[in-house]
Parts: C-alpha cells; structure tokens; sequence
C-alpha cells in the first residue's frame, strides 16, 4: 500500500514536470519510480526518451526553414528508449499515442517528413480527445499539429497534386490554427494549476511561478497561419486569425507574443483597411471583401472544430471597437503601456542587447501611435505619450524628435523649444531642427532674442548645404525685422531694419530662385519705403511663384501706394480667384473698391465676409445669446489670426509660406506696410488696428476711405 502511494505521487510529480517542462527533474522521478515499481520499465523508456529529446531541442535549437537533417548520438539514444518502450509492447493506450508523437516528433528533428506524417495518421491525431487532457497532453497534441503541418510544408507539391494544392494549403493552415488553439489552452492550464500550487503551499506570499517557456513548435504554431493567411492574399482570415489570439486570456508566458501581435494588427487597421472594409471583432468575417486577392480561393471561414477551445475574455461591459482607427488606437495603447512596464533601463553593458531590442520595440509602437493619433488630431494625447518614452529615450534622437513636433502640434511652444534644443544637442549637423525653433519663437512665442540665436546656429552649421544657409538668413532677417516692430527708439529700430534687409538680400543672392527670399526682400524694402526697388523683388518673386497670395497681396499694396488703385483691385481681384476667402486681401479689396467704384460695392465685399465668417462659426446657437456671442464680437477676437502673415517653412525649401501652420504677431512685416498706409487716430479700427507708433511716410489716399471706427462692446 505504501510503494502504491508513493508510486501515484511519483507520477503526479512526474506529471507536473512534463507540464512545466522541467525536464532535468525527470532523470531522478524516472529512477525513483523504477526502485518503487518494476513493471514501469516501459514508461521509464518513454519518460527517458522524451527528455532526451527535449533537451536535445534546448541546447540545438531549431530555426524557421531549417530542420537538423540526419541522426545524431543523442537522437540514436533518444529513438532506443522509445523503440524499446513501442515495442515491448505493454504500454496502455493513451502512453502508446505519447510515445508515437514523440517518435513522429524525432522523425521530424531528424528529416524524415513522410515517416513523420505516417505515424500521426496511424495514431489518429485529429480524433485525439482534448476534454479531461491533462496539461502535458496538451502540449504533446499542440506540437503534433505543428509538427504536422512542418512536414506538410517542407514536403513538394507533385505533379498528381497539382488539383489539389488549394486544399493542401487549406490543410496546413488549419494544422496551425489548430496547434495555436491547443497551445494557447496548455498555456493556460498550467498558468492556472501554477497559481492554484502557490495559493494552497502557504497562505504567506512566496515567490511567483517561473515563466512557462514556449517551445519551438508551439510558437511555430501561434505565428504561422496568418504569416500563410497573409502570403496566400487572404487578409480577412489574417485579421480574424489575430483577433482570436488576442481574445485569448492571457498568460505571462505569452505577453511578449501578444504585444507582437496586437502591433502587426495594428499596422493592417492603419495602413491595409478602410473604414468601409471594416467589421468589428464580435462580427463574424465577410464572406467577400475587397481587402482579399480576387485570385485567392481559400476559404474564408474556420473549417474545424475544437472539443475544448482557449478561454476567451468575455462580459456585458467589454469595450468593442466601430472602426479601424478606434481598435488601431486600442490595440496601441495596450502595446505602449507594455512596452514601458517591460522597458529594460539599466545601462550597464551585459544589457546592452536587451535595452536596444526595447528601444526598437517601443519605437515601432510610438511611429504607429503617431499615425493613429494624428488621423485624429489627438495631439495633446500623443504628447503624453512621447512623455512617457522619455525614461528610455536617453541620447535617442528619434524618439526626443518625434516628442517636439507632438508638443508643436499640441500648441505647446514653450516645451516644444526646450524639447528642440535636446534634439540639436543630439544632431548638431541638422540645420532643419534650429530652423524649426526659431519659426516657433517668432510664431507664436514671439521670442525674438531666441529666434535670432537659433537662426545664426543655423548660418554657422550650413556651410556645406547653401539651401539651408539661405534659410538661416531668411530667418535671422525675419528675427531683425519683427524685433525692429517692437523697437521703441528710433535708431534702434531703424538699425534692426538694416540688419534685416542685409539678411535678406544675402538669403536672396544664395538662392535666386527662391521665391520666398525674393518676397521678404521686397516686403523689407517696401517697409523702409524703397516703393521701386520693392515693386522690381515682388515681380521677381510672382516670376518664381505666381500663385503666392502674400507676393500679390504686397504687389497690390505696392501699386495702391504708387496711386494706381484700379491695377490694385485688378490684382486683388486676380489673388481672390485663387483664395476666395482670404479675408486679408477681401479687406484691402473692400478698402479698394470704396476708393475706385464707391462704397455700395465695398459694402458688398464687406456682406460677402460677413457670410464667409457665419459659415465658418455657428451663430444659431441658443448658448451664444449672452456677451461676446454677436459677429462683430467674434471678428474681433480672431483679428489677430486675420490680420497674420505665415511664416516660411524653413525645413522644406520647396515649401511656400502659406502652408505653414504657424502665424506670426499681428506686428508682422507685412502688417505693418499694410498699417502704415492706414489713417492713425485716437480709436483705431478695431479689426485692422495700427501700432501704437507706426513708422511714417507717404500717406496713400487708400487710407482716407478706412473702416470707420467701432465700439469693442457694440
């Protein structure tokens, strides 16, 4: 009774170590078992023969596409335990099944594919009985479908076959969707008998159960059916292949996996299916759609059933993503959160492979984030983020790159400039980086000291690149010209004004073709009222660029000053055909027309803005009644956007001006021209309103037909 007992818990111990995979603790149960029963000869064979072999599989692992061909010393020890074991002959049935899939499992290490397909055929591997397996079990028949469809794999196509190669590949997939459900069953048997050991051991908190490593062919079986879903055109299938792995609940063993998965997915939803191919994950797969190869026949539907399927995270308040870009989202969020509490941190050399392996993984995950989010306008979101990658992104330029255009995009300036002087700490040779801050300090920060700074670094480091040279130039005579704006004494301002022009004139003679240098050249000279010289500079630019709006703008301006006031409305009119619903220039058209063809045609332009301004701002709603809610109110407090000029996109040098998407002060250049031909009183108008001292000149009779002047509160 008592050799009994020790027998049942020396082969529950001996169950335990198969399912766990611990196959240096089996040599010592198999000899203990063998002292205890004689008549466990054969299963001893067995048990000795399936540890041999695994450890064999541990210290030569197998490789995708490459099996060892041929026995080896080992394997010749490994196939007389389990010749032995068959053919003595006394195993029960369900050890002789064991010891025949680890025989076709050998058969397979060793390149014999048909003896291998022989045996799972003779043993009866698709009607092998998943309820009441044990977890080892389990794994054994995970690896036998994988297996299976290995050899199916590396097994030519003949000629008699040629009519059935669709079924074949048929077959194969459905092996290793089939190994992939099973292990994903194992993974969590043993996951869960694992949690249960340690509850029942001691009610004190001991150490956590080891991670379950998977083998070879159970992570053959997991990856390799939409890999074949994917390569035979048939994405619908691939898609839902991948929704059913990760609707699996999850084991510690299969996190990185899942990580992996939730990824690749994530980059189908974003970059392979539009919203009209789109079903949800609860939604069973359309039976066409237009996301399959036309030429692809295979089915599209799960041609198998499981008597025992993985767990699956069901409940009333399961989130369900509607379309692509929500699950892509979903499916990111899950990966980044991963991938920073995996992040390897330590910089000490023996991690060196594993931090540059984490570095790569969150990279991919923040790159598709960013094309998730910005499809979106999620800017503030993606900035939290990047935020978040910092704690590895020590000396990485991408990562601290892609953190600054996020905070540019998310209206954070200020940070986005600090963020900027990491990024030319780590590419100093970049003259793009040094041109973008400079854009935000003279944007929307308005700090010109700084953007000046910025623009030299850029004049320093691009001896060898003239077209980023010429763009430093350009912005350092932006920077002079904006700082000469807020001057207070006149020979400073009129100093700074110098500088500018210099500027100017040398970003023009390094690119002549530019039609932005030429444009600033001449709005420059235009403010120091050098009218001729600045007419010949902005027909230069119109020359290069006929369709820029700020070039026929100022060669309007220019005329109206020269008195020839029906050219003037001419080119207004002209730039409006291209831009109906710029309101500068309808502004300086208004101002036009009550000079040229009376005020009932300026009152006209002056209507059409109004209804311009009611479609783009809902006016009707009932919350709007209050203060501030009345057109006029929201004109002036957007005069600041109207009354703006865009500043040139120094990054791309094909770029023109008005595609940037940052403005500058009211106190721009081009405003003050414009302001310097408009009348100066105590009350200015309010939408157009001067500076406080604008610079003097000839006044324009265009100036004496201005707005008249209105109440703030009207």
């Amino acid at each position: 009774m008592a050799a009994r007992k020790a027998g049942s818990r020396l082969e529950l111990e001996i169950e335990r170590s198969r399912s766990e995979c611990q196959w240096d603790r089996i040599p010592e149960l198999v000899r203990q078992l063998s002292a205890k029963l004689i008549s466990n000869d054969d299963m001893a064979e067995l048990l000795l023969g399936e540890t041999g072999l695994e450890q064999y599989l541990k210290e030569n692992p197998i490789k995708q596409g490459a099996s060892p061909q041929g026995p080896r010393q080992k394997l010749t020890d490994v196939r007389k335990h389990l010749t032995a074991a068959l053919d003595r002959g006394n195993l029960k049935s369900d050890f002789m099944q064991e010891a025949n899939m680890v025989m076709a499992k050998l058969n397979y290490v060793e390149g014999d594919y048909k003896e291998s397909l022989r045996i799972y055929a003779w043993v009866g591997l698709e009607d092998m009985e998943l309820v009441a397996a044990p977890p080892y079990k389990l794994r054994m028949i995970a690896e036998a479908f994988s297996t299976k469809g290995l050899c199916l794999e590396k097994l030519p196509v003949s000629a008699s076959m040629n009519s059935l190669h669709v079924d074949r590949d048929q077959e194969i997939i459905t092996c290793y969707e089939k190994a992939g459900d099973i292990a994903l069953l194992y993974l969590q048997e043993v996951e869960r008998a694992q949690t249960a050991s340690i509850q029942n051991r001691s009610p004190k908190p001991g150490p956590s159960a080891p991670d379950q490593e998977m083998s070879f062919f159970l992570e053959t079986g997991l990856q390799r059916a939409h890999v074949l879903y994917f390569k035979n055109g048939n994405l619908t299938r691939g898609v839902s292949r991948f929704r059913e792995i990760l609707r699996a609940v999850e084991t510690r063993t299969t996190q990185n996996l899942r990580m992996t998965i939730a990824r690749q997915l994530a980059e189908i939803l974003l970059r392979g299916m539009c919203e009209q191919s789109y079903w949800n994950p609860l939604e069973q797969p359309p039976n066409q759609s237009p996301l399959d190869d036309p030429l692809h026949k295979g089915h599209s539907t799960k041609s198998y059933a499981l008597s025992r399927r993985p767990w699956i995270y069901t409940g009333e308040s399961i989130f369900c993503p509607q379309e692509n870009t929500e699950e892509a989202l979903l499916l990111l969020l899950i990966s980044e959160s991963m991938a920073n509490r995996d992040a390897v941190l330590s910089r000490i050399p023996e991690h060196k492979n594993d931090r540059i392996i984490s570095l790569q993984s969150a990279s991919v995950v923040y790159d598709l984030l960013t094309i998730a989010l910005g499809r979106r306008g999620q800017y503030e979101m993606l900035s939290e983020c990047l935020e978040r990658a910092m704690k590895f992104a020590f000396e990485e330029f991408h990562l601290w790159y892609q953190f600054a255009l996020s905070l540019m995009a998310a209206g954070k300036s200020a940070r986005a400039v600090k963020v900027l002087r990491e990024c030319i700490r780590l590419k100093p040779e970049d003259a793009t980086i040094p041109l973008l801050a400079a854009k935000l300090c003279m944007g929307n920060l308005h700090w010109m000291d700084e953007a000046e700074r910025f623009a030299k670094l850029v004049v320093d480091c691009s001896d060898k690149t003239p077209e980023f040279k010429a763009k430093g130039f350009l912005a350092l005579g932006l920077s002079y010209s904006l700082q000469a704006s807020d001057a207070s004494l006149r020979g400073m301002q009129e100093d700074l004004q110098r500088k500018a022009l210099l500027a100017f004139q040398r970003a023009h003679s390094l690119t002549p073709t530019d039609h932005q240098a030429a444009f600033y050249l001449a709005l420059q000279l235009a403010i120091s009222r050098q009218i001729p010289e600045a007419l010949g500079y902005v027909r230069q630019a119109l020359q290069l660029q006929g369709d820029d709006s700020n070039s026929l703008h100022l060669l309007s301006l220019l005329l109206s000053a020269q008195k020839h006031y029906h050219d003037a409305l001419n080119i207004i009119d002209m730039a409006l055909s291209e831009y109906p619903e710029n309101f500068i220039l309808l502004f300086t058209k208004a101002k036009l027309e009550s000079l040229c063809r009376g005020p009932d045609e300026a009152l006209l332009t002056c209507k059409h803005m109004l209804q311009i301004w009611k479609s783009c701002y809902n006016l009707t709603n009932p919350s709007d009644s209050g203060r501030g809610s009345s057109l006029l109110d929201r004109a002036f407090a957007d005069r600041r956007q109207m009354n703006a000029m865009s500043l040139p996109d120094f990054s791309d040098p094909d770029t023109a001006s008005e595609s940037s998407s940052l403005s500058s002060r009211p106190e721009s250049p081009l405003h003050l021209f414009v302001t310097s031909h408009l009348p100066s009183s105590s009350k200015p108008d309010p939408i157009t309103r001067a500076p406080a001292e604008p610079p003097t000149g000839p006044e324009s009779p265009l100036c004496k037909t201005g707005f008249p002047a209105v109440n703030d509160g009207a």
